[in-house]
């Protein structure tokens, strides 16, 4: 019905509250006062005769939220109901009343077909935002809130993947030359901090039977990084090796392995990985290890990575030649597996942590940013 400056008329259906009978009724209301009209109240256990009626003040009755396709309904003091089909007349009511405000504002934008269309673009730039902004926003201050003890739990299931998926084999490097390299280990982990359990495990990256390593390193959320055989033959000495672990402790003290793997498994999970629940922690340990090993690092982990690195080398042999020359030669390396592979048809699945030049910033620009590290001579603070 259309709006009017005096009492409005509202045809519907009551009920007492006690039964789910209704009854033909009239509600008519103003500003100040309701009266309700019940044509009969048989069986309604309704004071008085026949026609029954009652009055209120307006401002004591409820007025639900209009919901398309369901009668509008206003509430009595006690349990009695009033349902109505004349929208229009409620509305009409609730201005006069000034009520539900907000709501008529957003009916109002509703029935404009530009308004749903502008809110639904509204809607999905946001959720854009979040995806691409949000979502590894909230994963790295998760990554960093996670305790020690679930990193722990995430290497060992990690390395039990590895192990009994046959990614490596033991090292075929002599007892004194691994005892050599973990002992110059020790010192890039003692100069990286943050108070992690570092190891280094060296493996044969060639002995695997699902997927060969070649010349690699990588590290796991909670400090053990693994090195092949085969990075050490590549390497022309120990510095680019070193160069290479300042690197890979770099990704453990910034979590970034930890954030990529909470950004793809979804952070539906990182409550129970923050407050500490070991038992459900260890459940999602389970699913850590694909996600990690099949997740590269984004372009600012790797650039973070590097000056970690570029900071250790300059502070312990003066100079970032040794992993500029490490990464060249690691290329070079990589575009001649790369060529065997087209030759025989394999093809990579993608970027994941065993493939150190798999992601952005390319080669020559990790180079260059080294050198520009040099060049300015950054301090060898720790991070």
């Amino acid at each position: 019905m259309a709006e009017q400056h005096g009492p409005i008329i509202l045809e519907g259906v009551y009920f007492d509250g006690r039964s789910s009978r209704d009854q033909p009724a009239t509600l008519t209301v103003d500003a100040q006062t309701a009266s309700l009209r019940v044509a009969a109240s048989a069986g309604l256990g309704l004071p008085g005769t026949l026609p029954f009626a009652q009055s209120w003040p307006a401002r004591t009755l409820g007025v639900e939220a209009p919901i398309p396709g369901v009668r509008r309904a206003i509430t009595f003091p006690g349990a009695g109901r009033f349902e109505t089909r004349d929208d229009a007349g409620v509305s009409a009511w609730e201005r006069a009343t000034g009520r539900n405000r907000a709501l008529s504002g957003v009916r109002a934008l509703e029935s404009r077909w530009w308004a749903a269309l502008a809110a639904l673009g509204v809607s999905l730039a946001a959720l854009a935002l979040f995806v691409v902004y949000g979502i590894p926003a909230v994963a790295r201050q998760a990554a960093l809130a996670t305790p020690r003890s679930v990193l722990a739990t995430f290497d060992r299931e990690t390395i039990g993947v590895l192990e009994n998926g046959d990614y490596f084999g033991p090292s075929k490097l002599s007892a004194a030359r691994q005892k050599q390299l973990k002992a110059e280990f020790r010192k890039v982990a003692a100069w990286a901090g943050g108070g992690y359990p570092y190891r280094l495990l060296l493996r044969d990256g060639e002995a695997g039977g699902v997927s060969e390593l070649g010349a690699n390193a990588f590290a796991l959320p909670g400090g053990t990084v693994v090195m092949t055989d085969q990075l050490v033959a590549l390497a022309k000495s120990d510095r680019e090796l070193m160069g290479v672990l300042a690197h890979e402790t770099g990704h453990v003290t910034n979590r970034h392995g930890l954030a990529g793997v909470y950004q793809a498994l979804g952070l539906t999970l990182v409550t129970t990985v923050i407050t500490g629940d070991l038992i459900s922690a260890g459940t999602f340990a389970a699913a850590v290890p694909a996600a990690l090993l099949s997740g590269g690092y984004s372009r600012a982990a790797e650039t973070q990575a590097d000056e970690a690195s570029g900071r250790y080398m300059l502070r312990t042999y003066g100079t970032t030649r040794p992993l500029q020359t490490m990464l060249a030669r690691l290329e070079k390396d990589d575009a001649k597996d790369d060529a065997k592979d087209s030759q025989t048809s394999t093809k990579k699945s993608g970027p994941s942590i065993f493939d150190l030049l798999s992601t952005h910033p390319g080669t020559p620009d990790r180079i260059a940013h080294l050198k520009r590290i040099e060049a300015e001579g950054k301090p060898a603070t720790k991070r």
